[in-house]
């Protein structure tokens, strides 16, 4: 499972593939990732909105073709989502205006950042991020085409949680009803300052409400993810356990990819998390950029016999991965 971030050293990518496999006790749908492409797929543009980035995209199928959502940002900060799509998933052409830009107060300056998409029905449910330039929160919109959305408002809002003190990001909803309720994974950030990830319920995908009085996925002492735990994509539900991809950070903030998988019954209850990344910078794009460092994974989709992993790199260009398909 582990990444070619290792491959330098062929007997250190097999004692830990062999320590993955072993730890997650065959529990994940995919195998190793690898870059589809050493480039990136889509690059900042122009003048405008798309000028200082391009980045953390999120990705659904409609009718046949993946559609890509992904935060543009222009040169004084301010995100909008931009739209893309294709037909192989790797090349993407893009439409010239964004499908959701800032309007409200909590997106005013800072933008609309960072979605997660996942469908129910004939609706399109996309979780964002609203900045203001000073508080983040976790925000909701739904729409029937992926190009014409509704705003719904915060859903959790910062400063009120459980556990989480501060702002509120990143909520990556489980696609189906387990318990018979809906389940969102999310960022908060505890009173230590460290981003960690918590879980909310919901009877109607609208309002929401925390799940738990701790995070459900704690960061960990001199591990990849030390400083952040937090959700990507939305999770792939198994009949071994609900998996969820999440991004990691250490204590320098370098952003790597790590597996949790939670009961398939109870998303609260922890199974399993890997110990080590299973990707991780190291392209030069991945490395330089707005900030330095980071692959962080978005979004997540299965074609044919493969799964496609799409991702920002250096919070400035958008690269892909895949992953052969395990039944």
């Amino acid at each position: 499972m582990i990444h070619s971030v290792y491959s330098k050293s062929g007997v250190k990518l097999l004692a830990l593939l062999f320590a993955l496999v072993a730890q997650d006790g065959g529990n994940l749908p995919f195998g190793a990732w690898r870059r589809v492409s050493d480039s990136p797929i889509i690059s900042p543009r122009g003048d405008g909105g798309e000028s200082a980035g391009t980045f953390n995209p999120a990705v659904i199928l409609r009718d046949g073709k993946i559609i890509m959502l992904y935060r543009a940002q222009d040169r004084s900060g301010t995100s909008r989502l931009g739209y893309a799509e294709s037909a192989d998933g790797v090349h993407f052409s893009r439409r010239s205006e964004p499908v959701l830009s800032p309007e409200k107060d909590y997106e005013k300056d800072g933008g609309v950042e960072d979605p997660r998409l996942v469908q129910f029905g004939d609706t399109y449910y996309l979780t964002y991020t609203g900045y203001n330039k000073k508080d983040a929160q976790l925000c909701l919109a739904t729409s029937k085409d992926l190009i014409h959305w509704e705003r719904k408002g915060v859903i959790l809002p910062a400063y009120k949680g459980n556990w989480n003190v501060r702002w509120t990001k990143s909520g990556a909803i489980v696609p189906e009803k387990v318990a018979g309720k809906y389940w969102m994974y999310f960022l908060g950030t505890g009173a230590d300052n460290t981003d960690q990830m918590g879980l909310a319920s919901s009877t109607d995908l609208l309002h929401w409400t925390e799940a738990t009085s701790v995070p459900v996925l704690p960061v960990r002492a001199g591990k990849f993810d030390s400083r952040v735990a937090e959700p990507g994509p939305a999770p792939i539900v198994t009949l071994k356990g609900i998996v969820l991809i999440y991004n990691g950070a250490d204590d320098k903030l370098v952003y790597r990819t790590g597996v949790a998988v939670f009961d398939r019954n109870d998303p609260r209850k922890l199974i399993s998390r890997t110990d080590v990344p299973i990707f991780g910078p190291e392209k030069e794009w991945e490395k330089v950029g707005q900030v330095p460092n980071v692959v962080f994974v978005e979004g997540m989709l299965r074609q044919a016999e493969r799964y496609l992993f799409y991702y920002g790199g250096a919070d400035t260009y958008i690269g892909v991965a895949e992953a052969r398909a395990i039944p």
